[in-house]
């Protein structure tokens, strides 16, 4: 399940006010919105880091869930395998699940086929968020067995019949979506739910190069992800194997698809204890005081530090702390931001997270009249976030790099920059007035701003 509230894109900018009048040149500059910008198909690359590690996170993932419960035994779809999209289908989503489903072909191995209608393997039903979280009220978009339509899972939603638990093979899979969020937010949603509908079901925060991870840094399926996937479905494993016969094959299955990552004997689990999981949902969440969420990121860092992690979930910890900081703590925020950066640094494929808090770094400079520092920054960030096809994240990045190019003169650059950002932002804020709203927060932190 993709939670309602995207942590990751928790940034500086949401904390700003806005004045009563914007400068006349941003309101020039966003009449006429240009076209949507879309990334190219890509291919992930492959897992950095070593078998043994891997096999530790993939049992992790396959036998249990995000509740924290038990899964006593591994489920796949035996033979090919059908999806097919349903309801209000948004513009955008046929396209992205035509990628998507490129991609699991060829990395992970996976004979899966879109079909038009009638019965399919996996359905994807896009209805109003309204609808969907008058239900489900945390969840962003999330996956349900044996299921094939809204009404149907209406119907047994507090019943048996949508246990994963009592599964013993897969046959069929509903995924529901909101039809009216952004695109970027869709194609997020169709590439976790889709594949925990086919493969593994749990998130751990500890995976720093995964879409199987509550922060939700990575939108999109990783090289990681994808072996995951190639190991789910690999003719060594079957359904109905439990936690210790899959251990016990693993090795030489990730020997023979991953070569390069040496023995594959897994690792000892490093667990989440609960409390920290809880602090980290108060702190970025959408209950609780400035004082309570802070307070709660506070502690989920000093129970990251008392557990002697060096991974993403102390990665995360800092983040949350300066996440929560900036509005009344700047010293603080910068500091842990910092110390946010260095960390993900040392990890493997989180140049995404570095550039989350390079654009965080960036809009300090750019308010406290440092262009070029701020340039620097953004600079910095885009290849990793054109990498992982964050649209919102780029958008945000040449906005704050326009505003910069404004300050030192070069107003036709900043122009043209600005009018290239929000091509990008309709595919990551979706409605126009969200991509307005979104230029107008960050031209408004320009020293500029009532030029």
């Amino acid at each position: 399940m993709r939670i309602m509230a995207r942590l990751a894109c928790l940034v500086l900018l949401s904390a700003c006010a806005l004045p009563a009048g914007v400068p006349e040149r941003r309101t020039m500059a966003i009449a006429d919105l240009p076209a949507m910008k879309t990334f190219p198909p890509g291919r992930a690359t492959p897992p950095q880091r070593s078998n043994a590690g891997i096999a530790r996170d993939i049992l992790a993932l396959e036998f249990q869930m995000e509740s924290g419960r038990d899964l006593p035994r591994l489920t796949r779809f035996s033979g090919p395998i059908t999806i097919a999209l349903t309801g209000d289908v948004p513009p955008t989503a046929a396209t992205d699940l035509s990628r998507l489903l490129t991609r699991l072909r060829a990395e992970a191995g996976i004979d899966i086929t879109p079909v038009a209608a009638g019965p399919a393997s996996i359905t994807v039903e896009f209805l109003p968020r309204r609808r969907l979280q008058a239900v489900v009220p945390q969840a962003a978009c999330f996956v349900v067995p044996r299921i094939s339509s809204w009404s149907d899972y209406r119907s047994a939603r507090r019943t048996g019949r949508v246990d994963w638990t009592t599964l013993t093979t897969r046959d069929r899979v509903a995924v529901f979506i909101p039809s009216d969020t952004a695109p970027q937010e869709i194609r997020d949603c169709l590439h976790e739910e889709v594949a925990q509908a086919l493969g593994p079901l749990n998130d751990l925060y500890e995976l720093s190069d995964s879409v199987f991870n509550d922060d939700n840094f990575h939108t999109v399926l990783t090289g990681f992800d994808m072996l995951a996937l190639k190991v789910h479905y690999a003719p060594e494993l079957a359904n109905g194997m439990d936690r210790a016969a899959v251990a016990t094959r693993l090795p030489a299955v990730l020997s023979r698809l991953n070569p390069g990552g040496g023995p594959g004997a897994p690792l000892p689990p490093t667990p989440t204890p609960r409390p920290w999981i809880e602090a980290i949902e108060m702190a970025l969440g959408p209950k609780g005081t400035p004082q309570q969420r802070r307070a709660a990121a506070r502690q989920a860092l000093q129970i990251a530090r008392s557990q002697g992690w060096t991974d993403s979930r102390l990665g995360f910890s800092y983040f949350a702390v300066g996440r929560l900081s900036l509005a009344d703590e700047m010293d603080a925020a910068v500091a842990a931001l910092t110390n946010a950066a260095r960390i993900y640094r040392t990890l493997p494929d989180a140049g995404i997270h570095v550039a989350h808090i390079d654009m965080q770094m960036a809009a300090f400079a750019l308010s406290a009249g440092q262009p070029a520092d701020a340039i620097r920054l953004v600079n910095r960030a885009i290849p990793a976030v054109t990498r992982s096809e964050n649209a919102a994240l780029l958008a945000s990045l040449l906005m704050i790099k326009a505003e910069a190019l404004e300050m030192t003169g070069d107003a036709v650059q900043a122009q043209a920059l600005r009018l290239d950002s929000m091509g990008w932002a309709r595919y990551g804020f979706g409605t126009d007035d969200e991509v307005r709203r979104r230029l107008t927060e960050i031209a408004v932190l320009s020293p500029l701003q009532g030029g």
